[in-house]
């Protein structure tokens, strides 16, 4: 009986650990996505609001205005949407390649797994 109860214990201990090291990988898969884009920081947050404030105030002032500062303001207006649309596009490409990152990475630890195998039946 107490055999069985030592047993159940030791299962117990294991579990706890293997959970341990999952919230810590875990963890550690939140940050380096947090890193890569995938959670907008407070910088970029600022960025985004700085950013819609001067393409609105190029826009009301070309409303306001008329002539060569219209046109200016106009051309200022579309040429950050266009930098802000570049910016997007690069964030984007960093985010797709992260899935790509993982799955490669997967595959070179099952090869290692699979070699260990074969090397310990040998």
């Amino acid at each position: 009986m107490e055999d069985r109860e030592g047993q159940v214990e030791e299962g117990i201990a294991d579990l706890r650990q293997e959970i341990e090291m999952f919230e810590k990988e875990k963890e550690r898969v939140r940050s380096i996505v947090g890193k890569i884009g995938g959670v907008p920081t407070f910088n970029t947050k600022i960025f985004n609001i700085i950013f819609a404030t001067l393409v609105l105030v190029c826009l009301a002032i070309s409303l306001i205005s008329g002539g060569v500062l219209r046109l200016a303001m106009i051309e200022l207006a579309i040429a950050a949407l266009s930098a802000k649309l570049i910016y997007l596009m690069h964030n984007q490409a960093r985010v797709s390649h992260f899935p790509l990152w993982i799955l490669s990475s997967l595959e070179w630890r099952l090869n290692e797994i699979i070699k260990t195998i074969k090397a310990d039946r040998n």
